[in-house]
């Protein structure tokens, strides 16, 4: 008897033990292992963060408005080799924003430790992206399609068609020359149609004439242009709404991110609003862009005044905050990425036919800045 009663004060003494040792390991792991913080690291500063609100405006409103404002008003005499930098250094931008501040803050959010159920059992960032893309890519197609196929010249008539083309191409110069300051070559081809060239593609070709002929009446492809142009504008939107709440409720690092997202935002709107001055507006909407440039500038610094307003009780770190910043992240993500790869890089690049045409040094000065564009924004990126 004695000798079970030791056995069982040591397996008493060694429970004790391990219970302890658990216990200890357990109060060593940081909080967001056993759950998502439901506070934030807001530590005052408030006349600083207002006037966040008031920069980060004047900074978007410039790099959003101000293009469309030069593009219209030529009376500002905006040198042409300036809109060609804002343009190619634009979409630099919003492909390095795509990536660097979209696609890698969504997996971090996604992933994040004090998360838990089918969320963590899938990479829902990448997923969401790609999901994205398939669908712009079939919303785009469709716009594509039917604007262009119900429109009144088509291959029906192929070379009724080429003869208009021959017999109006002598003063029909595409929209995208105008930003071009180098000189660039013609072609001494009669039909304007080079191989392989779409449909689109050929009647792109078109829309200045048709805006000449008749600004109040949208072009063949004008669906498909601001179907392009809204998705942009959704993306970066949304993007700039949550990065608007991040600022407001930042903690010891709200110096560093105050300076960073002044620039991130008057380049990320400088991308937008290169767009929006190279699209050929018809006259009945020449105050879109305009809009649209308003309604880019007003996002960050509405959602940052917002944000003041909830900042006791705004968790960042919240699950529910984690998942939809994630999931929207993920959704902003896989449009830019669409848009700068396919409407930004390939089309502008490879389908234009005056970047087909132009001297290498045009084209390798556009390639040229686009990459310095997408390096400063991803650079941006180690901060914000």
């Amino acid at each position: 008897m004695a000798g079970l009663e030791e056995l069982a004060h040591i397996v008493v003494r060694q429970a004790t033990t391990a219970a302890a040792a658990a216990a200890t390991a357990v109060a060593s792991i940081p909080s967001s292992s056993q759950g998502c913080p439901s506070d934030n690291d807001y530590n005052g500063q408030m006349g600083a963060r207002v006037s966040a609100i008031f920069v980060i405006l004047i900074g978007s409103l410039f790099g959003a408005v101000f293009p469309v404002f030069a593009q219209k008003n030529q009376g500002l005499k905006v040198p042409q080799w300036a809109f060609f930098i804002a343009k190619y250094f634009g979409s630099g931008v919003i492909i390095a924003t795509a990536f660097i501040h979209l696609l890698a803050p969504a997996c971090d959010a996604l992933t994040d430790p004090c998360l838990t159920g089918p969320i963590t059992e899938y990479d829902w960032a990448e997923g969401i992206a790609l999901m994205t893309i398939f669908v712009l890519f079939f919303t785009e197609l469709m716009a594509m399609r039917y604007s262009t196929f119900g429109h009144a010249h088509d291959h029906d008539n192929d070379h009724s068609h080429q003869s208009h083309h021959s017999s109006h191409s002598h003063h029909n110069t595409p929209t995208i020359a105008a930003t071009l300051p180098l000189p660039v070559r013609t072609t001494s081809d009669a039909s304007g149609h080079t191989p392989g060239n779409d449909h689109l593609g050929h009647t792109r070709e078109h829309v200045d004439h048709d805006l000449e002929i008749n600004k109040d009446k949208p072009t063949a492809d004008f669906a498909a242009q601001m179907t392009a142009i809204f998705i942009l504008e959704f993306g970066v939107i949304f993007h700039s709404i949550f990065v608007g709440l991040t600022l407001a409720v930042s903690g010891s690092e709200f110096a560093t991110l105050y300076v960073v997202l002044v620039f991130h935002q008057t380049f990320e709107g400088l991308g937008l609003g290169s767009r929006l001055a190279a699209t050929p507006w018809p006259k009945s909407r020449k105050n879109t862009p305009y809009w649209m440039g308003l309604a880019y500038a007003f996002s960050t610094p509405v959602a940052l005044a917002v944000g003041l307003g909830v900042r006791n009780s705004y968790a960042p770190g919240s699950q529910t905050s984690l998942i939809v910043n994630g999931v929207f992240d993920s959704i902003s993500a896989g449009i830019l990425i669409y848009t700068g790869l396919v409407e930004l890089m390939a089309h502008e690049f490879m389908f234009s036919e005056v970047m087909r045409k132009a001297r290498l040094r045009v084209v390798l000065s556009a390639f040229g800045v686009m990459c310095l564009g997408a390096g400063l924004m991803a650079l941006l990126g180690k901060w914000a």
